[in-house]
């Protein structure tokens, strides 16, 4: 339990660090390179990432208390909800700047991330409605 205990620590701190450095990196820098759309789109990216990964911490804080099989879960969903969610919807907004083509059918894909963010939430909630599993 320690091992993943950890785990999730890190990659909790890790991935709201990089919420802020992108949130940051948006503000200061993209800000003369993206439109106003675009800078919309990543500023919620950003957003969503940051929500998600300081439910991360808040999952790992429970976990430590209580080594419910659901919290493992809800762990999972929210990273592969924040790679979906949120990095569709980074490369969404700069494609266009980087690559010169707007990459518009990332837009399908955000909702999938939308989708494990949900099922994390719900995991979560589950978690304590069973007895320890």
């Amino acid at each position: 339990m320690e091992a993943r205990l950890n785990r999730m620590i890190q990659v909790g701190a890790f991935t709201a660090g990089i919420a802020v450095t992108l949130g940051a990196m948006g503000a200061h820098f993209l800000q003369s390179h993206l439109t106003e759309v675009d800078l919309g789109i990543y500023e919620i990216g950003v957003r969503y990432q940051f929500y998600h990964a300081i439910a991360i911490l808040i999952t790992a804080a429970i976990y430590a208390q209580h080594d419910r099989k659901g919290l493992k879960w809800t762990y999972r969903f929210f990273l592969v909800g924040m790679f979906f969610f949120s990095g569709s919807l980074y490369t969404l907004s700069v494609s266009e700047w980087l690559i010169g083509t707007r990459l518009t059918w990332l837009g399908a894909i955000t909702p999938i991330g939308g989708m494990f963010f949900i099922v994390g939430w719900i995991s979560f909630f589950l978690s304590f409605f069973r007895k320890n599993t």
